[in-house]
């Protein structure tokens, strides 16, 4: 790495009109890997972001058509796709000559390394297929919060409360030795730690371990 700082992209699958919320992810990784310098955007025309397959699909194509452009006209060095389910990102691989990394296979990877036994605690009904292909036999725990549909839901005020119960229970259920956030959205609420706090074992945050993985590549 050279004395600058690494210009990175970052494509948040929601479509936030709120530049603060569009831009808190790249901060986040700002803030805790200073050798970083983060470009947020937002794909378009997707409000409630990506909580199932169909949402997914329709995703998709504009995740494609803007990491892309992002790559070409930003000068990036890399890009992260700020979703556990890791949308487009083997796609974007073979299109760009940058890393991709998705914060979904970040999370798992990286919980590998704290313990063999992971839960995953997300919005959809099941983990992420990309994650659950990482963990393999070490998955040993699921669950989403109830009454929790889009990622929206979790900036509600009874979102963060229904984190916290359904978390306790899948400790408690899956005797897991760490949490991977299965949902980007987590991360903007900032749960984590206070998850650490309550549950005793490392809980792993999405949008933190792609912030990770793009900087081991590029400082290695």
């Amino acid at each position: 790495m050279g004395k600058g700082k690494c210009r990175i992209g970052l494509i948040r699958v929601v479509s936030f009109a709120d530049e603060g919320i569009a831009n808190l992810h790249g901060q986040l990784i700002e803030e805790r890997f200073p050798a970083l310098s983060v470009v947020s955007r937002c794909i378009p025309d997707q409000p409630e972001g990506i909580y199932d397959d169909a949402t997914e699909a329709k995703a998709v194509p504009k995740i494609l058509e803007l990491g892309t452009q992002l790559v070409e006209r930003e000068g990036l060095e890399a890009l992260i796709v700020s979703c556990a389910a890791d949308p487009g990102v083997e796609e974007l691989r073979r299109r760009v000559k940058v890393p991709v990394i998705g914060a979904g296979s970040a999370a798992a990877s990286l919980a590998l390394s704290y313990g063999t036994r992971v839960a995953t605690l997300g919005i959809t009904e099941g983990t992420p297929s990309v994650m659950k292909r990482i963990l393999g036999s070490h998955l040993v725990g699921e669950a989403k919060p109830t009454g929790v549909k889009t990622t929206l839901d979790l900036m509600k005020p009874e979102g963060k409360q229904r984190v916290f119960d359904t978390c306790r229970a899948l400790v408690e259920r899956s005797a897991c030795q760490v949490i991977a956030l299965a949902c980007t959205g987590m991360s903007t609420i900032g749960v984590a730690k206070e998850l650490e706090r309550e549950t005793g074992i490392p809980v792993i945050d999405p949008v933190l371990a792609s912030g990770f993985c793009t900087w081991f590549f590029l400082t290695r």
